[in-house]
């Protein structure tokens, strides 16, 4: 397999992961505010006026009547009717927001989740304060600062461990069975998270990379995949985009170029207004990956997932294999606005090079391998917790048996026929 370069520079605000679905986005900056025919926008405004001034001054609990409150809430009820995927955001949001799509944060390292009432440690990132202070899965945080953590509720646990960098943090913990508290003091430090979260050559000498959405460094991290796999000379390659939400356009299009020619198209988006459409090509240097690929989608893989997906399927430069992805063919523009909020707001749609739209249709795949619900569930929780390495751990903190993955089996048999069948091409031609 060959080497290859990345050539795109990675944008900062192109598109975005988003919380629960990371989703498709391009950003724009908030322009000509007063698009609308004056008279109804003034008479819009009028009315919005007239019923804030009279829920504010006439409604019976004053504490939920202030003007600001009324204002936010208003604009939240006005963007979220028009479509699933838009959304207006506080500053504290927005900010988050920004986290996501550099994939970065400050904070200590430190993976947790609910167990049995309390907050267990699942794993600490390598080479993070959690790490370096010996923290190890399986201990159990009880206090934070000082404060007990009592009825614990995840996210004000996960939004106390975060901080700006270079700021402290004091943890209580214990380790079972030991019932004796230990303490440390943690220096926050910026943490990046990793959207290639797997690189690794399966039998057959097939090379296996797994994407879990798509950030500002997904395209750095994948060519980064592909030069350690072409080290390994693969013969094959798999890329896994299961229960990938989505994120940025341009990492879609990263991920996506070393297997096209330099000018190949790519994606199209297609919005209300003219500058929303534009022709997304490859812009590599060197010439294309050529090696029998296969991609695995499932019913999880959305947006930019399916970009890729629909991108390589629809030029004929991959197997799919798996089940019809999501469907979340649109586009999101990131809009910051006063006061440090912003805007999250459906602005166009996608198309394959062919042309098609994937939204509410999805990517169907080559090779249907339907697993079922509790397939899906466990197959991820394999994935997400790979500090569970044996079928005992697995099964003591899950309750089930690890199950085989026939979606990645039989992306594997795909591949292997795919080399079988290059190289007897190759060896009719030297014949």
């Amino acid at each position: 397999m060959v080497v290859f370069m990345l050539r795109r520079a990675l944008p900062i605000f192109l598109g975005v992961f988003l919380g629960t679905g990371l989703a498709l986005m391009a950003v724009r900056l908030a322009e000509n505010p007063g698009a609308w025919p004056k008279s109804e926008q003034s008479e819009a405004v009028a009315e919005f006026r007239e019923v804030l001034r009279l829920v504010h001054e006439q409604h019976v609990e004053a504490g939920k009547v202030g003007y600001r409150d009324l204002a936010r809430s208003a604009l939240e009820g006005m963007v979220e009717k028009l479509d699933p995927h838009s959304e207006f955001l506080d500053a504290g949001a927005f900010g988050d927001l920004q986290d996501d799509i550099r994939s970065e944060f400050g904070g200590v390292g430190l993976q947790v989740e609910m167990r049995d009432g309390g907050v267990v440690v699942v794993v600490p990132l390598a080479g993070t304060p959690s790490d370096r202070a010996g923290l190890k899965t399986g201990d159990r945080l009880v206090r934070i600062d000082g404060k007990p953590i009592e009825k614990p509720d995840l996210d004000d646990v996960v939004s106390k461990l975060r901080g700006t960098p270079s700021t402290s943090v004091r943890l209580g913990w214990i380790r079972p069975p030991e019932t004796s508290e230990r303490e440390v003091t943690l220096i926050r430090e910026k943490i990046r998270m990793e959207s290639v979260a797997k690189v690794e050559v399966l039998s057959g000498n097939v090379g296996y990379v797994r994407i879990t959405q798509f950030s500002e460094r997904t395209g750095e991290e994948f060519v980064r995949a592909l030069n350690t796999l072409a080290g390994h000379g693969v013969s094959g390659l798999i890329v896994d985009l299961r229960n990938n939400p989505g994120g940025l356009l341009d990492a879609a299009v990263e991920v996506a170029e070393p297997f096209f020619r330099k000018g190949d198209l790519i994606v199209t988006t297609e919005g209300r207004q003219a500058r929303d459409r534009e022709e997304l090509r490859a812009q590599n240097e060197q010439d294309p990956i050529r090696v029998p690929l296969v991609v695995l989608i499932n019913q999880s893989s959305a947006s930019a997932a399916e970009i890729v997906a629909g991108a390589l399927r629809d030029t004929g430069r991959a197997v799919v294999v798996g089940e019809r992805s999501y469907g979340k063919g649109s586009v999101q523009s990131i809009i910051g606005l006063r006061n440090g909020d912003g805007l999250r707001l459906t602005t166009a749609r996608y198309l394959t090079p062919s042309g098609k739209t994937i939204h509410k249709q999805g990517v169907e795949p080559h090779v249907e391998v339907v697993m079922s619900e509790d397939e899906d569930d466990n197959i991820r929780l394999q994935h997400s917790r790979p500090d569970m390495a044996t079928d005992e751990q697995f099964k003591a903190r899950f309750g089930m048996s690890r199950l085989p993955d026939r979606q990645l089996a039989a992306a594997l048999d795909v591949v292997t026929g795919l080399i079988t069948l290059a190289e007897r091409d190759e060896q009719k031609a030297i014949r």
